[in-house]
């Protein structure tokens, strides 16, 4: 007999949840998406309601068990997994969040069992978060894209990016056209963080994050040390482009790109790499920057 692809461990009694989405292995520059989850999973306890077999989803060559090792005895292994989390924000709200690794297979089975859990739980919105390296300066405030195969819904947000191009999709899209062709509303939130920046963490996505997530499903989520974390992050940049005069000229003509509209709210295009001022010297040095230079808190 065939094992379902989700067990269902506790059924709790929630009210209209808004189910958040941030599973690992698609685009998250900055650690935006991963950072602005473990947030959530720490503001709302977050407790597991649903487990999803990873033997069926996932591939262990690809996404290997951590293997704990002590004076050469293994004292245990710990798997990928993908979970179902059910929290409350500080206002009451109840949210679902759908945590772990991105399936490697079986993506129509998971969307439609992902799908069955929100119609279960009685969902009133997905939100799915990510976010992309970008061309923006992190002297701007970081902005958001908006992903959504709802008309209607794209009609109802203002104030974010729209981009128009054919890309790879995660399964962030694809969960996102179930739900909406299942009646329930369905979005994604991409936070913009500065392409020199990318592969180190960067609060302030996260904070974007879960700012755009309060916006657009009605919610109030504690962001912690975030901001801390962000303007620490800021002063540190700060800092080692003002040390040397070519960062300065590259951060500047990313201001005036912004500045003339790339990158605001509803433009489209808005991914505008053509244009885009290298950023490898600063980020090998910005890494460099990081490792010798401790916090000062």
């Amino acid at each position: 007999m065939t094992r379902p692809i989700v067990e269902v461990d506790l059924t709790p009694e929630l009210t209209d949840p808004v189910l958040v989405v941030a599973l690992e292995g698609w685009i998250d520059a900055g650690l935006g998406a991963s950072t602005a989850m473990s947030t959530l999973l720490s503001a709302t306890g977050a407790a597991t309601v649903a487990t999803f077999d990873g033997d069926r989803l996932l591939d262990h060559r690809a996404r290997r068990p951590i293997m704990h090792l002590v004076n050469g005895l293994i004292t245990g292994l710990t798997w990928p997994a993908i979970e179902l989390q059910a929290g409350t924000d500080s206002a009451g709200n109840d949210l679902l969040l759908l945590v772990g690794a991105e399936p490697d297979v079986s993506w129509d089975l998971f969307t439609e069992a992902v799908v069955d859990l929100a119609h279960q739980f009685g969902c009133r919105m997905m939100v799915e978060l990510g976010a992309y390296p970008a061309p923006v300066a992190h002297t701007r405030p970081t902005s958001l894209s908006v992903t959504t195969s709802s008309a209607e819904l794209s009609d109802q947000l203002h104030g974010y990016v729209r981009g128009t191009l054919d890309v790879p999709a995660g399964i962030h899209a694809v969960l996102d056209v179930a739900a909406n062709e299942a009646g329930i509303p369905s979005v994604g939130l991409w936070a913009q963080v500065p392409h020199y920046v990318s592969s180190m963490p960067y609060p302030a996505a996260s904070v974007a994050l879960l700012e755009g997530l309060g916006d657009v499903a009605q919610l109030e989520i504690d962001p912690g040390q975030l901001p801390s974390d962000a303007a620490a992050t800021r002063l540190r940049l700060d800092e080692l482009v003002a040390e040397n005069t070519q960062h300065q000229t590259m951060v500047g003509q990313l201001e005036e790109m912004m500045d003339q509209g790339l990158g605001g709210p509803d433009d489209a295009p808005t991914i505008g790499f053509d244009r885009l001022p290298s950023g490898d010297e600063l980020a090998e040095e910005l890494q460099e920057f990081l490792r010798d230079r401790p916090d000062d808190g």
